[in-house]
């Protein structure tokens, strides 16, 4: 039995799978999605429920995948930790993923620039070839769009809203990229972060759960912020610990 967070969005989902005897076979439990804001308060309350609910326990639990960012400072930061803790209070194994990653597999094209929105008119962009990172970044819309530009650049992958409206979509967080002619996917959940990881964890790919970090690709809104309080007061002002 593995366990799957994913809280960098604007909804959490937390999943339970079963792997299968299968190479790339495993099936879904139990699933669950958490309102935005409310990740804190009921992520570990919904794990212990799903787990009574397959007369599990924690101990029953072979790993923890977590989907580990980019996307939201809090929502990867309680995604995180609280996979981190259960980890080391039980002794489970930590596999950890990008969105972008996630994304692109979603996507199951060979070649692609998965972005999503980062906000202040920033985009988290990842470029993946048959599974494999070539390098995260944060990019201005500008430089999204002209890296998408250039000869043999992967196809630009973006998230579409829940519904699955693409005109929506469209008009949304990714409207700047639509002169790319971007693909929408639905926005991978924990369960398709399960099938994702299996076969790292039929590998015995761990994370080192004391080294294991959030990829945030970039400053916090609180950093960012300190910061220029601190640009605002000439340099005199001291940071608070």
């Amino acid at each position: 039995m593995l366990l799957s967070l994913n809280t960098c969005g604007n909804t959490a989902s937390v999943a339970l799978g079963v792997a299968g005897p299968g190479v790339n076979e495993i099936r879904i439990v139990a699933h669950a999605e958490l309102a935005v804001r409310t990740y804190s308060a009921r992520l570990i309350p919904e794990i212990a429920a799903m787990l009574a609910g397959q007369q599990a326990t924690l101990r029953d639990i072979e790993a923890i995948v977590v989907v580990n960012g980019p996307g939201s400072f809090t929502g990867i930061r309680v995604g995180l930790s609280t996979a981190k803790g259960l980890a080391e209070a039980a002794g489970i194994p930590l596999l950890a993923l990008s969105r972008l990653a996630l994304l692109a597999g979603a996507s199951g094209l060979p070649h692609v620039l998965a972005v999503v929105d980062a906000g202040r008119g920033e985009y988290y962009a990842g470029e993946y070839r048959d599974g494999r990172n070539l390098g995260e970044v944060l990019l201005s819309a500008a430089d999204t769009v002209a890296a998408a530009k250039q000869p043999g650049a992967g196809v630009v992958v973006c998230e579409e809203n829940r519904t699955g409206d693409v005109s929506a979509a469209t008009a949304g967080a990714c409207a700047a990229l639509a002169v790319c002619g971007p693909v929408y996917v639905q926005p991978p959940d924990a369960g398709e972060a399960l099938r994702f990881a299996l076969g790292r964890f039929r590998a015995g790919s761990f994370e080192d759960a004391e080294t294991l970090n959030a990829n945030y690709l970039r400053r916090s809104d609180a950093e960012v912020f300190r910061t220029a309080r601190a640009g605002a007061g000439g340099g005199n002002e001291t940071a608070s610990a």
